[in-house]
């Protein structure tokens, strides 16, 4: 029986930050703050380096899930994401996308997220986080997961 690994979208997946080119100065100084809410925002980013054949190899090595947040205050980011995964993750994420502001009721052997917040802090398994010193990327975090998949 295969692993269960979770991965978060944001800043892990997806480059968060690369939607602001995207939209209008106005409405980055509108939502300043808050910039999750940008309506449509999530249809606009674009993959972190290494990000999809890394989650193409390890869905290969575990049973992998999406285990990312939507903000609730912008509708249009949950069907973003859905769409988001379906653009650029295709088949291999076919209905394993959770969406949810509660990581921490997911059980399963690793989380790699960028942060400790929805519940990230709480899950059970290994928290893998995205972006520390340990895990600067995913060629690094892909190698640690190689060794433990079985």
């Amino acid at each position: 029986m295969q692993k269960i690994l979770y991965v978060d979208l944001d800043n892990v997946l997806v480059d968060f930050q690369s939607a602001f080119s995207r939209i209008p100065a106005e409405v980055l100084s509108e939502f300043e703050g808050r910039l999750d809410e940008v309506p449509g925002i999530f249809s606009l980013m674009e993959p972190m380096p290494f990000a999809i054949e890394s989650f193409q190899e390890l869905a290969n090595l575990f049973d992998t899930y999406i285990l990312s947040t939507s903000p609730w205050e912008n509708p249009s980011a949950w069907s973003d994401k859905l769409l988001w995964v379906k653009h650029h993750l295709g088949s291999a994420c076919y209905k394993r996308l959770i969406l949810t502001h509660h990581k921490n009721l997911n059980a399963g052997h690793f989380l790699v997220d960028d942060r400790t917040k929805n519940g990230a802090d709480r899950f059970v398994g290994e928290h893998i986080e995205f972006g520390s010193f340990q895990f600067p990327d995913w060629p690094s975090i892909v190698n640690y997961l190689r060794e433990r998949s079985s």
